[in-house]
């Protein structure tokens, strides 16, 4: 297994936001996590990416990443996206993806403009890597966010949302990106989104959470008819 989560528990005060959580992800495989809102995705992605300290273990390739700084596991290999594009709005789109290449994997920086150059192009963002992050559409954002996750060469991509704001044809093209990213880079992707076509596409296997708590996993097909799944989505009425 290339992800292990084991036990991982985290706390706000009186609020358990991830609740004993336990799974693994398989190195190659693109692994889906839905639930409805405030079920713990993004902050399972915050303890994933040292953000926030938490009980339990997180082990990446063997080895434990628990209390890991959150460049420290960047540098081991684990990159991620936001719902809402960061970026560096007064640079450029190269200088963006040069930041993250640059901090983002210390052994590659005698090498790092190959690498930005690759990813710019991969990416689709080949003729506007000299505008300014803040010009730039909300597609071209997010394409420059994952680029400069790309860019730190990891073996691990979480994407919270990445669909979120985009029209059907953009959509279509973000889903061809992260099949190339999968299968042309190689890539583990482990990917939170509320579009259940998209994950049903894209994933080979579904997590779905509700109040920080696994309610099922599986492959698709079966989350779909999962009794616990429909009344989680759509209420005891429907189930």
């Amino acid at each position: 297994m290339l992800l292990e989560c084991r036990n991982v528990t985290k706390r706000f005060g009186q609020l358990t936001a991830v609740d004993d959580l336990s799974f693994a992800v398989e190195a190659g495989e693109v692994f889906g996590i839905a639930g409805p809102n405030g079920s713990g995705k993004t902050t399972l992605f915050n303890l994933i990416t040292g953000v926030y300290p938490y009980d339990g273990d997180i082990v990446f390739d063997g080895r434990r990443i628990s209390g890991k700084s959150a460049y420290r596991i960047c540098h081991r290999g684990i990159a991620r996206t936001f719902q809402i594009p960061q970026l560096f709005l007064s640079l450029t789109v190269y200088d963006n993806i040069r930041a993250a290449a640059h901090f983002g994997n210390p052994r590659q920086r005698e090498n790092s403009m190959q690498t930005i150059e690759k990813v710019i192009e991969f990416s689709g963002l080949k003729g506007r890597e000299h505008t300014a992050a803040a010009n730039l559409k909300l597609l071209d954002k997010k394409r420059t966010m994952i680029a400069a996750a790309l860019a730190t060469q990891p073996r691990l991509l979480l994407l919270d949302e990445p669909i979120a704001g985009l029209s059907p044809g953009e959509t279509t093209e973000t889903v061809a990106l992260f099949k190339r990213i999968n299968q042309e880079l190689g890539l583990t992707i482990i990917i939170i989104e509320h579009f259940m076509k998209v994950l049903t596409e894209l994933s080979r296997r579904l997590l779905i959470l509700e109040n920080g708590r696994m309610i099922c996993l599986g492959a698709p097909s079966a989350v779909a008819r999962n009794q616990k799944v429909i009344e989680c989505y759509l209420g005891d009425g429907h189930a």
